[in-house]
């Protein structure tokens, strides 16, 4: 009878991971929204922004930040919202099996 002795691998066993291939695949995506960089603005829309960032007291970059992030705020309660009414339009859920005993109990005996 020939047994042979198996040993576990060491570290050095096994070729050292490549750094390139373990750079995120998908650089673009931020927890499952994409990253779309908004389009330049054209002259009349950065005079008309201009304006309005000067009448709230801000300067053109913190007012379009402050815009972007209201817009991405809109969005979210948004889908919240949606999420909300697909959660209100599911049918209601039949009653459990101690739901089913106590109603049976409450009802009277004979028949």
């Amino acid at each position: 009878m020939d047994l042979a002795i198996v040993r576990p691998p060491l570290p050095g066993d096994f070729a050292p991971l490549d750094p390139v291939a373990a750079a995120c695949e998908k650089a673009g995506v931020i927890q499952g929204t994409a990253i779309v960089p908004s389009k330049p603005l054209t002259e009349g829309q950065r005079a008309y922004e201009a304006k309005r960032a000067a009448k709230a007291g801000m300067s053109l970059e913190k007012w379009l930040a402050a815009k972007e992030k209201d817009a991405a705020a809109e969005a979210k309660a948004k889908a919240k919202a949606e999420e909300k009414a697909r959660e209100a339009a599911k049918p209601p859920k039949p009653p459990g099996l101690f739901a089913r005993l106590l109603e049976r109990a409450q009802k009277p005996l004979g028949g």
